[in-house]
């Protein structure tokens, strides 16, 4: 049930992609399936009866392993500065043009 529902955001993330002209929801659309493709990365990597490596009680068993976790903080580092580069570049072009939708912005580089 949590992978439907994982899956279901990474598709809707990007349908928005492709379906929106506004080039704002472009980005809050990929932001959403960036996170959709980072909770099914969590998801398929969580195990039950796996302990942290801190933990000194644990005996038997066992341990995660740390690098898909420090995989997943870079993901969540690097999306994050692209969205912000990205909000940035859309700024810039605010200035220039009246309307953030593709078609508008499109027609008045051409002319």
């Amino acid at each position: 049930m949590l992978e439907a529902f994982i899956i279901a955001t990474v598709l809707c993330g990007f349908l928005g992609i492709i379906l929106k002209k506004n080039l704002f929801m472009k980005i809050i659309s990929m932001d959403v399936m960036s996170t959709g493709v980072i909770a099914y990365y969590v998801l398929v990597a969580s195990r039950e009866g796996v302990f942290t490596p801190i933990w000194r009680k644990a005996t038997g068993g066992s341990y995660a392993d740390p690098v898909p976790q420090a995989v997943i903080l870079t993901a969540i580092v690097i999306g994050f500065s692209i969205q912000a580069l990205m909000l940035v570049a859309v700024m810039k072009l605010a200035k220039d043009n009246p309307t953030l939708e593709n078609d508008e912005i499109e027609k008045n580089s051409t002319q």
